[in-house]
């Protein structure tokens, strides 16, 4: 699966936010108002995907409708998988600390994160 570049990531985001095969227009509505692409542009990015994997187009009538290929948790572990292995040499460790020296973590999202330690400690037993 390859890395996809933030335009045409940001057309799989709208893609997986409808959750149903989509046709151009309805990926043109979901669109941010200042961030309007033409229809062409649209329709090369979504090229681009049927290319590399990520989307299937079938025909009704006249209407192109593109089914994702690729589910959305798939994709995220893996880029997350990346980001960490080339950001942070595989350390959750260093990617929490470079979380929390930059922003910080609220009490709540620290509260998360022990959460989520707790069960994934617990689902391995």
């Amino acid at each position: 699966m390859k890395r996809l570049p933030d335009s045409e990531l940001e057309i799989m985001m709208i893609i997986w936010e409808l959750d149903k095969p989509v046709t151009r227009f309805e990926i043109e509505e979901k669109m941010e108002g200042e961030r309007k692409l033409s229809p062409t542009t649209i329709l090369s990015f979504l090229s681009r995907l049927q290319e590399k994997g990520f989307l299937a187009v079938e025909k009704e009538g006249k209407n192109n409708i593109y089914v994702a290929l690729v589910e959305k948790e798939a994709y995220i572990q893996r880029e997350s998988r990346n980001i960490l292995k080339r950001l942070y040499q595989n350390s959750a460790k260093h990617f929490l600390a470079a979380l929390y020296d930059g922003d910080g973590l609220s009490d709540e999202e620290l509260e998360e994160l022990e959460e989520f330690i707790r069960n994934k400690r617990n689902s391995d037993d």
